[in-house]
């Protein structure tokens, strides 16, 4: 059984409001058995490695942003994402290292799995406000420059996670003292996911078609390339986890196998650090310190309509992008 506390007896509903159920993950299982061991065991155990290697590098992230580099409005919501996903993977590697070896109480593992949706929705949520900030300052950049309030990304990051924490322990402490949340939990819920996969693709797709529209006439600030990365490994790899879930709970349908879009949301968790230090090494052959290639990728001050800044001095870290 996978989708409930340990010694639960599968149901034919969820246990849990997740991502998937008991049954089908024990379809998932049964339809997939190599042996003695399934195959979702093996991707489990894959997972066990590639985690620690997600954590490393939202580690580093964490350790570069919060204490070795001057943080800038947009590396704020860089820093806060890093957060999110150090937690989403942590929550999922230690439920998983719990099914091998049971140490956690019921009460415990509950609390892990709800670290999840809270690291999970904080994290799309951060994601959308990115992407749109990124919009904004593309499309009126003297008016972000000039006017943008000074405090915008600590306030909305600071918003977001009270939100997103509020929510889901409501839902905590409904589900574990009163009854089951009813339907209409879920549709908030689905209602809140949709608003912000909307802002999150209709930000994307002006900020690329104004980056498609500058680079006839100079290259796109690194930024911009970052967010794009960045959107298009969450459509991808993180988006399908929180889809199969909304149409489980709604319609009672599921789109694809349990072991496919549970791997994929920790790919989209692990893969972000890869992405910065990717775009902070574009074009520059020389070699530099992972601070300085951070500093790089987050310190691009060009911006679409302006001029050319590509310093990655810390002294420039506090300009307004």
């Amino acid at each position: 059984m996978e989708r409930g506390p340990p010694n639960m007896t599968v149901s034919p509903t969820p246990e849990y409001p997740g991502y998937g159920s008991d049954d089908s993950t024990e379809n998932s299982e049964n339809e997939s058995t190599f042996g003695s061991f399934n195959f979702y065991g093996w991707m489990k155990i894959l997972f066990l490695l590639i985690a620690p290697l997600g954590l490393l590098g939202n580690g580093a992230v964490l350790w570069l942003l919060g204490f070795r580099i001057r943080r800038n409005p947009f590396s704020v919501y860089i820093l806060n994402l890093a957060a999110a996903d150090a937690l989403f993977l942590c929550g999922s590697f230690l439920i998983y290292v719990d099914e091998f070896v049971n140490i956690f109480y019921y009460l415990t593992w509950t609390m892990l799995f709800f670290l999840r949706y809270i690291s999970y929705t904080a994290g799309l949520s951060l994601l959308a406000a990115i992407s749109t900030e990124r919009c904004l300052c593309a499309l009126f950049p003297i008016w972000y420059r000039c006017r943008r309030p000074k405090h915008t990304s600590a306030v909305v990051c600071a918003v977001l996670w009270a939100l997103t924490g509020m929510f889901w322990l409501v839902h905590f402490f409904i589900w574990e003292f009163v009854s089951p949340p009813s339907l209409n939990f879920f549709t908030i819920r689905g209602a809140w996911f949709i608003l912000l996969t909307c802002v999150l693709c209709v930000s994307s797709l002006t900020l690329l078609l104004r980056v498609q529209c500058s680079s006839r006439r100079r290259r796109p600030p690194r930024l911009y390339l970052l967010v794009l990365l960045m959107v298009l490994v969450f459509l991808l790899c993180g988006l399908p986890w929180e889809i199969e879930d909304f149409m489980y709970i709604h319609f009672n349908i599921h789109l694809m196998p349990y072991w496919l879009f549970e791997p994929l949301s920790y790919v989209n968790s692990s893969v972000n650090p890869l992405i910065y230090f990717f775009v902070g090494r574009l074009g520059n052959r020389r070699r530099e310190t992972l601070r300085e290639v951070l500093q790089r990728a987050l310190g691009d001050e060009q911006e679409l309509g302006g001029g050319t800044t590509n310093t990655p001095h810390t002294s420039s870290a506090e300009t307004t992008l």
